[in-house]
């Protein structure tokens, strides 16, 4: 069995679900497939949310029915039969009822927002399993409330997502086509919640480790992972084979196409993951697995919205128990370091999450001095094959670098990345010196 995801540019336009129906149904394998909302619709639904939460039920009332007039339109060109037709907007009746449901709880709380948010994917997958059926498919709508669960952490439980499935899929394992939704779940209080923006890729990821699947592919509107940043850098390629820990640097580091969370499930239980297009399905796309090629520079990432502190010890730096109690104190805040750099009396690390930066810092200042932050920072990452006896690595990325500054270097945590620390403003122009240094690809 194969586990096939789908985002929502790829289901966004009924004829989108036309290709997406020819591609799964091309041969006899048997796939789980995980659809996400359609394109723009959990964006709507957000919105919707901030409205409610304002107390603005005129304006929320208003965004409900301007979004169910798209999909009303969407299924008019969806079905061919008027059997098919009737079904689609009985969904469409019955979903949107739920919503303008919310309207009338007050307060207007998480609960209920993340209720409202589930919505584009139960939409989704109702409306796509009822096409199916139109065109006499053997396929059934498995929902992820089912099976799908995370703890009091966030953090999805692999061990009942795999009791379950293994539940389901003995009542409904002859099916060749099993329909489910991606990102949306229960918490432990029965609640429906969900694994965070992205989060299909993730539960992709998650089913295909629990069932132990052939091979997970993760279908989006480019040719698999490219070797920078297309949106950024004109010139790039995809990459056709990477390692799962390659992979899971540069989803971490930012590329965009794939959830950073995705490759360990994988990983762990060694399925092969695959990126394709489904604007053109016959490209190769990209194999993520265990082997990968053996060319020394692989490709490039960048994380935004990076702040850097410098944290300097009242006392020396090797006085014992320093360490532990600088990373006691993000542990306690729940703030996960990027990048980490020391020297005798100083300490420097990168975060993503400053939610809690204030009290964070206050508690670090009880037992060391620190400076004003830099904001506004990127960490630019490079992935590749660096193996500990090579040489010649690092000066090739700093001579691509000259004339950038750099804050900060991370080298030799492992055999595969080498990150970078630049302000913001420089990041652009570091991705297109790091393509022609590294890769010999200058703009025109």
């Amino acid at each position: 069995m194969q586990v096939w995801k789908f985002g929502g540019t790829s289901v966004g336009k009924p004829e989108r679900m036309h290709s997406i129906r020819n591609l799964i149904t091309s041969d006899d394998q048997q796939k789980i497939i995980v659809l996400s909302a359609l394109s723009g619709t959990t964006n709507a639904l957000l919105s919707i949310g901030e409205s409610l939460k304002s107390d603005q039920p005129g304006e929320a009332a208003e965004k409900i029915e301007h979004l169910k007039a798209h999909y009303d339109s969407f299924v008019r060109d969806l079905y061919k039969t008027s059997e098919g037709l009737t079904k689609g907007q009985k969904i469409i009746e019955n979903e949107f009822s739920f919503i303008r449901s919310l309207t009338r709880i007050k307060p207007f709380t998480l609960k209920q927002e993340k209720e409202l948010v589930a919505e584009g994917e139960l939409l989704s997958t109702q409306i796509f399993q009822a096409y199916l059926e139109e065109l006499e498919h053997d396929s059934i709508l498995l929902p992820a409330l089912e099976f799908m669960r995370i703890d009091a952490d966030g953090e999805p439980e692999l061990d009942y997502t795999e009791r379950k499935l293994r539940e389901l899929l003995r009542a409904h394992g002859d099916k060749k086509i099993i329909v489910t939704q991606g990102f949306i779940c229960r918490n432990p209080r029965g609640e429906v919640d969900n694994l965070k923006r992205g989060g299909s890729d993730y539960t992709a990821s998650l089913i295909g480790g629990a069932i132990r699947a052939d091979e997970i592919q993760i279908w989006t509107d480019i040719d698999g992972m490219h070797n920078n940043d297309p949106r950024i850098v004109k010139k790039t390629f995809p990459i056709r084979a990477l390692t799962f820990e390659e992979a899971a640097e540069l989803a971490y580091f930012g590329a965009k196409i794939l959830h950073p969370s995705t490759i360990t499930p994988a990983k762990m239980f060694g399925v092969p993951v695959r990126l394709k297009n489904t604007m053109d399905p016959t490209a190769e796309g990209t194999l993520i697995a265990n082997k990968t090629s053996d060319q020394v520079f692989k490709a490039i990432a960048a994380k935004d919205s990076i702040t850097a502190l410098y944290i300097h010890s009242l006392r020396m730096l090797n006085a014992y128990g320093f360490l532990r109690r600088i990373f006691e104190v993000f542990e306690k805040y729940k703030t996960p370091v990027d990048l980490i750099a020391t020297s005798e009396v100083s300490v420097s690390v990168t975060i993503d999450k400053t939610d809690n930066l204030t009290e964070l810092m206050a508690e670090l200042r009880t037992f060391c001095e620190l400076e004003e932050p830099d904001y506004d920072q990127a960490i630019i990452c490079i992935v590749g094959n660096f193996s500990a006896d090579q040489a010649g690595i690092a000066l090739q990325v700093l001579k691509a670098m000259e004339g950038i500054p750099i804050r900060m270097i991370s080298y030799g945590g492992t055999e595969h990345n080498i990150s970078l620390l630049v302000h913001g403003s420089y990041k652009a122009e570091a991705l297109n010196a790091l393509n022609e240094g590294l890769f010999e690809l200058k703009e025109a």
